[in-house]
């Protein structure tokens, strides 16, 4: 028997083809080539629905085999047969069916395994909570891809957990495992040496780019709510280009999905970082994809989404030996390592509550998923001044730039290369295959039974993403950006007026600025006691103040 995994195939999982492209789908086409390549079991084995999937999945691989080997297929309805490489990976969290599936042929028979991107829409959490009652077992897996993940998913399980136990009175248990195995990148696909000084060299030709000039690069769909909200990152460059006074260029390598967003990310990099040269280039392309790195000087990626769970781009930059500097948000905290590979940018949220009619709305279905994003991305503050020294730093210092993407490189070799990230897969399928030989089998199925007799606040499941959280004893006080024509620009710009009206009025907004501009400086707790009349003008209120000091319209401090 082959100590390995069967793929459960289907081609929107592991293509970046298609129309839109997401991270799952770089990261699931990564985790096939490399499987191909790199797997050590004599077979390769594919799960599908058809003859014909099959047939595609093997035309897929072909390019990718540098040896002879068995290409297998498992029909889906035989289930029995997974038997052969022992365990089932299927690229989400959905595990539910197939260990249902697997209860009516023999428990023991293989693992399951899954792996998580995205956890917050409502598919993947109802994924995660049917794990509770579905007949996971000991030797089932759905792989983590930061810490960060693992975290928000044990929350979830317990939540959901304790909950099951209170109507039903049983004893919460959560049997599957969780290890933490990142996504991987290959490093070998990024050029090295002459090759990246003649790439880049090319690059900057072709961009009009002098050899001298500071290129910092953001890769990635062109986004606000999915990704990042780009006016902060503008600020901050602005101000980095003030400071330092280096001729800075800001390319964005990616593609605008909501044609509305297309002259906000313009027209906004024009008002708010006016003396940075704005590029944006077509990230769906490949050669832009493999080639832009090269070119750039410093890796950026304010990410502030409730979306995005690892982040590849920052690994991707690593690889090429950029320094990186990331919101200290989600799998961001473990990937890039603060003031050793780059920097990581506080970021601050609303206490938890203050996003619940979110949830609810999010539930009952009257807010869609982006939509959803939308307003929780508005309510995520990243640190525009530590943003700002960071760049300066690395601008400044060309040998603390060499220093950090050095070390950022090196990392990237030694965890986020496809063959360790395969190999610590392969790891654990064999640990799984050990388990399921002698560990108790959980809810054995009783003679003459039938095998299959199945939103909370977003800032309180994913808080540990953000560095702080807004607190009364916070002090608040104006901000650079608190100027009549830039609170202008800021309500007229959609993607920046984006939910206001799931916020305070711009006339209470205006009153309260003005209240904290006699005063100099006043806590947010008094700001609360004066503003929120109810528990929901509250929560907008909480909304309200990072909405502001997202912008660098207020500041934070402490008392």
């Amino acid at each position: 028997m082959d100590t390995t995994a069967a793929v459960l195939y289907n081609k929107e999982g592991y293509d970046t083809g298609g129309k839109r492209l997401l991270g799952r789908h770089a990261a699931g086409e990564g985790f096939l080539k490399s499987l191909v390549q790199y797997g050590t079991a004599d077979s390769l084995y594919c799960c599908t629905d058809s003859k014909k999937t099959f047939e595609e999945f093997c035309s897929r691989i072909e390019p990718w085999l540098q040896q002879p080997r068995k290409v297998r297929w498992i029909p889906a309805q035989r289930s029995d047969l997974l038997s052969q490489p022992g365990t089932i990976y299927r690229p989400d969290p959905a595990l539910a069916d197939l260990v249902w599936a697997r209860r009516f042929v023999d428990q023991r028979a293989y693992s399951v395994c899954g792996v998580t991107h995205t956890i917050g829409t409502k598919y993947v959490m109802e994924a995660i909570g049917g794990l509770i009652a579905a007949p996971i077992q000991p030797w089932d897996a759905l792989i983590c891809t930061s810490r960060a993940v693992k975290t928000a998913v044990e929350k979830v399980l317990s939540e959901w957990s304790e909950y099951l136990a209170q109507r039903n009175g049983g004893k919460p248990e959560i049997l599957v495992k969780l290890p933490v195995i990142p996504l991987g990148v290959d490093c070998s696909a990024f050029g090295q040496g002459v090759e990246a000084v003649n790439s880049r060299r090319q690059q900057r030709q072709e961009l009009g780019i002098s050899p001298g000039d500071i290129v910092v690069l953001f890769v990635g769909r062109l986004t606000f709510s999915a990704k990042a909200h780009p006016i902060p990152m503008y600020i901050a460059l602005e101000r980095a280009a003030q400071q330092t006074n280096a001729k800075i260029h800001l390319i964005q390598a990616g593609w605008i999905e909501d044609p509305r967003e297309e002259p906000d990310f313009k027209n906004s990099a024009q008002i708010f970082c006016p003396s940075v040269n704005a590029i944006f280039l077509d990230g769906r392309k490949p050669e832009v994809r493999i080639n832009i790195w090269s070119g750039a000087d410093i890796f950026i990626s304010l990410s502030d989404n409730i979306q995005e769970t690892f982040g590849l781009t920052p690994i991707e930059a690593m690889a090429n030996g950029l320094p990186a500097i990331v919101s200290d948000w989600n799998g961001y905290k473990e990937s890039v390592r603060h003031e050793i590979d780059g920097f990581r940018i506080p970021t601050l949220i609303p206490p938890p509550e203050a996003c619940l009619d979110l949830a609810i709305n999010y539930l009952d279905g009257s807010l869609n998923w982006p939509t959803y994003m939308g307003h929780t991305s508005l309510a995520t503050a990243v640190d525009i001044d530590a943003c700002t020294s960071a760049l300066c730093q690395l601008i400044d210092s060309p040998e603390l730039r060499k220093r950090m993407g050095e070390n950022a490189r090196q990392r990237a070799r030694e965890i986020y290369d496809w063959k360790v990230v395969i190999a610590a897969y392969e790891q654990l399928w064999r640990e799984l295959a050990e388990i399921r030989v002698s560990a108790p089998e959980s809810a054995p199925l009783k003679p003459g039974k039938p095998p299959y007799p199945l939103s909370d606040d977003p800032f309180r499941v994913l808080g540990h993403y953000a560095t702080r959280t807004l607190t009364n004893d916070m002090v608040l006080s104006l901000g650079a950006i608190a100027t009549p024509e830039l609170l202008k620009e800021l309500q007229t710009i959609w993607f920046s007026s984006f939910g206001q009206d799931r916020r305070i009025s711009v006339k209470i907004q205006m009153e309260m600025l003005k209240a904290i501009e006699q005063k100099g400086t006043v806590s947010a707790g008094e700001i609360l006691r004066l503003y929120a009349k109810n528990e929901q003008e509250l929560a907008y209120l909480y909304r309200t103040l990072l909405y502001l000091v997202k912008f660098g319209v207020l500041v934070i401090g402490n008392r």
